[in-house]
């Protein structure tokens, strides 16, 4: 459930207003997306800021290029590194754009390195900070995502909550019931703008043999996971067995990072089809024609809910609980035996949940809101 619109801005009080988008990664240029077309058509005054945390053409350059997205005014290349070392070179680049651009407001989505400097940075320069997706939480303070996504959340002046359950983990943390607005989530906007010119653009299946529901999908990147020899081989263990077990193709598009831990294991599964990472339209191709997707990606489990696709989280927990109380999704830890044992269970079950995520304008609903605050 999602809450009404505030009233609409003329565009003379929309023009009142700069905005910066700070963003650095896959996800959140696609969950950004539908918010930078609103602000592009309506003639906001903005720019977009990019951290280069995500720096190759198949995980960044094409995702503006395929969802016809204005270029960012700012690059800082910042690259891959340890977290103290993304956060310190980010929040100095940040901090002279925003002091020579002076925006009235900075928003940023999501948990990564790049939310929790673009809000820092916002915040210590006196900036009001609107983060995009806030409320969500895993309770493990072991993911440094949960870590960023907690501070982004704190200093933030608008808080924009995919649910309600998000929203009661804001309240429950003390934070302001003025500041705490129920939205949706922007992936919505992105898979109901974008899923049918997926199909129409790409042939991601006929590109590697596969058919519509005849294969399985995973994803696995966390840091906790990969980083972690038992587990990562445990996991890998578990989709091999997967493939064997119910005899379809697990399809793993691997991330860069992902794959060159897993040559150092020395350990490939000849019975996974792993590939290269694929751009969003083929990515939302995989995906809505799976017949199951298991994964450790948070995004992911959201868009397999929305797009009706049973999935197996490969966590012992999940910042998205709300997708396990629809009967979408099954937390099955990292455990081989237990993600066959998930498998099973959710290859049972029925796929007419409905989604919690909203309608399919969370981004215009989030411009209202800022526009209605900022502008009294």
């Amino acid at each position: 459930m999602t809450e009404s619109f505030p009233s609409k801005k003329s565009q003379k009080e929309i023009s009142r207003m700069k905005i910066s988008v700070v963003l650095g990664t896959r996800p959140e240029i696609i969950k950004m997306a539908p918010l930078l077309k609103i602000l592009e058509a309506k003639k906001v005054d903005f720019f977009t800021l990019h951290t280069g945390q995500h720096y190759t053409y198949q995980m960044d350059d094409i995702f503006f290029e395929q969802l016809a997205l204005p270029r960012p005014r700012y690059n800082l290349e910042v690259g891959s590194g340890s977290h103290a070392e993304e956060t310190g070179k980010m929040l100095i680049g940040i901090e002279k754009i925003l002091l020579d651009e002076k925006p009235d407001i900075v928003l940023v989505e999501g948990d990564t390195n790049s939310v929790l400097a673009g809000a820092l940075a916002a915040v210590k320069l006196g900036i009001k900070v609107g983060h995009v997706e806030a409320g969500l939480r895993s309770y493990d303070r072991t993911m440094p995502e949960e870590i960023n996504r907690v501070v982004a959340d704190h200093v933030a002046d608008y808080l924009f909550a995919p649910t309600p359950k998000a929203k009661e983990s804001l309240l429950g943390e003390g934070i302001s019931r003025e500041k705490i607005f129920i939205t949706g989530n922007t992936i919505v906007d992105a898979v109901d703008r974008y899923l049918e010119l997926a199909r129409q653009k790409i042939d991601i299946a006929g590109q590697f043999h596969l058919k519509s529901q005849k294969y399985f999908l995973a994803t696995l990147h966390r840091q906790e996971n990969t980083d972690n020899k038992q587990r990562f081989t445990s996991i890998l263990d578990g989709l091999s067995e997967v493939a064997n077990i119910f005899r379809l193709p697990v399809v793993y598009p691997i991330h860069p990072r992902s794959r060159k831990i897993m040559d150092g294991l020395n350990r490939r599964p000849n019975n996974l089809k792993i590939i290269d990472p694929v751009d969003f339209f083929s990515f939302l191709q995989l995906e809505s024609n799976a017949r199951l997707i298991l994964t450790d990606s948070g995004g992911v489990q959201e868009e397999a809910c929305i797009l009706h696709v049973p999935c197996v989280t490969l966590r012992n927990n999940t910042e998205r609980p709300e997708t396990v109380d629809a009967g979408a999704n099954i937390l099955a830890g990292t455990v081989a035996k237990n993600i066959i044992a998930s498998t099973e269970t959710m290859l049972s079950r029925k796929t007419d949940w409905t989604h919690p995520f909203g309608d399919g304008h969370a981004s215009e609903r989030i411009l209202n809101i800022i526009m209605e605050a900022q502008n009294g």
